[in-house]
């Protein structure tokens, strides 16, 4: 029996020990620094309410300016350069490679920001597959560069705490049905010769018997079809999640289906450390792009290489003789200058078009709704402990998760050695409300709500132990992250008409299709350089 001294002594060790393994604990698991990257803001919501709007100070004159250097500004760009029309400004906007935003450390480790693969592109796919093979990615004999195909393991999936190959989380008689279904959709072709799910979408067939689909919500057809597995439901969910934003409830049932059936059939994608920064700082050095260029001193503007500037767009005026009139606002000075072009290629989302253009009515520009994304890099100094010794993969999906999963960045070296260091990027399309409120909820969100959002999927695979492994976060919230293909997308008379302009201002996004993938931008990037030459 403890006499009470001995007992004193017992509870007074017992409790420096709890003290001891609480501060441990909290030690081991304290939350790294968190940098918040809150794209374009607060400069977006000052252009949206004319307050950045200053007079000129200078005027210049120029042949074709493209407003915006994401995929649809540096791909025309490039084919124009690549055709011999290298007399071409181009305003950056505010941020560089647009949705393509690489992230890197303070050592040089790089990561994306934004999208972070392509998928192998199609025959339709004709722009693509051109740039691709100027990068010698596409090699002459049809296949595609080693180096830059994902090295495996590609992509695994916790479920049932248990990873396991593949991301479909089970196969039965509905995914069985389904995946038959989209085996067909994929050699299938219209009334008008035309594939019936294509990339570029404007490539698709216009046959009725499938483009009424588009007047139904993904979801809805799944009902209708009888597909009740929850496994396949959370899986077509994700997918569209995480090409569009949104899930099969906010989408259109032709997107639901194109997203499998315009694919190309090799289920490997092609991928970077930086994800599609890679193409972009391609496009910008094919094209031979002067960066870091000055305003000249004489007011016509002459090149004889495509040149950038470090500003956007703030106003657009149509002019009477059909010039177009642009203000350009130095994102570092913060100071305005005019400059008027025979072509103007608006590579900027619509909805940052319609604040600028002076009466945008009169272009019946039509605004699509845009999906709020988080995109977190996640810096480690180590590497944590993987469940039942699984093997670590490119893509990591957690099963039921309101997040997206996560990439690793260094996956691309694996096969040299493993690194000591790595990046994980973790994304999440978020859709548990409207995107309006999603948006509120984000400008209002401290850091720690943010990390907590970031970090759900890493914390569900490892623990909070997670956290001894974290040097830095570095969290990118993009509220406008990509448009969203609702139904009845295709038939909007608006966009229609914006993608079939021939004039001295042109449009080129991925918006114009609808929703935010590479190949689209490309495509619509192209489609308005051809334009600027005289081929479209």
């Amino acid at each position: 029996m403890l006499t009470r001294r001995q007992f004193l002594s017992y509870t007074a060790a017992l409790g420096a020990a709890s003290a001891f393994s609480w501060q441990t604990y909290r030690y081991l698991n304290r939350k790294p620094p968190v940098s918040i990257n809150r794209v374009s803001l607060p400069l977006g919501h000052l252009l949206r309410d004319g307050e950045l709007l200053q007079a000129p100070i200078r005027r210049y004159e120029c042949n074709t300016l493209i407003l915006g250097g994401g995929a649809a500004g540096l791909g025309a760009l490039w084919y124009l350069a690549k055709h011999h029309h290298r007399d071409v400004l181009l305003a950056e906007g505010f941020e560089r490679n647009g949705n393509n935003a690489a992230y890197t450390s303070s050592d040089g480790m790089k990561a994306p920001s934004g999208a972070h693969y392509l998928a192998l592109p199609s025959k339709e796919s004709v722009y693509v597959r051109e740039m691709l093979a100027d990068f010698g990615i596409l090699q002459p004999d049809g296949s595609f560069r080693e180096t830059d195909l994902v090295y495996a393991p590609e992509s695994r999936l916790l479920y049932q705490d248990k990873w396991e190959e593949h991301l479909l989380p089970k196969e039965d008689a509905d995914s069985k049905r389904f995946f038959d279904l989209i085996g067909r959709l994929k050699k299938a072709y219209g009334s008008d010769g035309k594939k019936i799910f294509a990339i570029p979408i404007a490539l698709s067939s216009a046959d009725e018997t499938w483009r009424k689909l588009d007047n139904l919500a993904f979801q809805q057809w799944l009902e209708q079809e009888s597909y009740n597995s929850p496994e396949l439901l959370w899986y077509l969910d994700y997918c569209c999640r995480d090409d569009y934003g949104q899930g099969i409830g906010q989408v259109s049932a032709f997107a639901g289906l194109h997203y499998f059936a315009a694919r190309n059939s090799a289920e490997t994608v092609l991928t970077w450390p930086e994800g599609l920064a890679h193409l972009s700082e391609n496009l910008r050095r094919h094209a031979g792009l002067q960066e870091g260029w000055q305003w000249p001193s004489e007011n016509h503007i002459r090149l004889e290489k495509p040149a950038s500037i470090n500003a956007s767009a703030v106003k657009i005026k149509p002019l009477s003789d059909g010039r177009i009139e642009v203000w350009l606002r130095d994102n570092a000075k913060g100071e305005t200058v005019a400059v008027t072009a025979q072509h103007v290629i608006s590579a900027m989302p619509l909805m940052v078009a319609s604040h600028i253009i002076e009466s945008p009515e009169q272009l019946g520009l039509d605004i699509p709704e845009y999906a709020p994304w988080l995109v977190s890099n996640f810096e480690l100094h180590s590497f944590p402990k993987e469940k039942n010794n699984s093997e670590l993969a490119w893509d990591n999906v957690v099963y039921g998760s309101q997040g997206l999963g996560y990439v690793v960045a260094t996956n691309q070296f694996i096969r040299v050695a493993r690194p000591e260091r790595t990046i994980f990027t973790a994304y999440a399309a978020l859709n548990h409300d409207t995107p309006q409120v999603v948006r509120r909820q984000l400008l209002e969100a401290s850091d720690e709500e943010l990390l907590q959002l970031a970090a759900q999927d890493l914390l569900t695979a490892y623990g909070e132990g997670f956290w001894r492994h974290v040097s830095r976060v570095d969290i990118t919230v993009r509220g406008h992250g990509m448009s969203v293909p609702k139904p009845d997308y295709l038939s909007d008379e608006a966009l229609l008409k914006i993608r079939s302009r021939n004039t001295g201002l042109l449009f080129a996004h991925s918006d114009l299709s609808s929703y935010s993938v590479f190949e689209e931008a490309l495509y619509w990037g192209v489609e308005a350089a051809r334009k600027v030459l005289g081929q479209g």
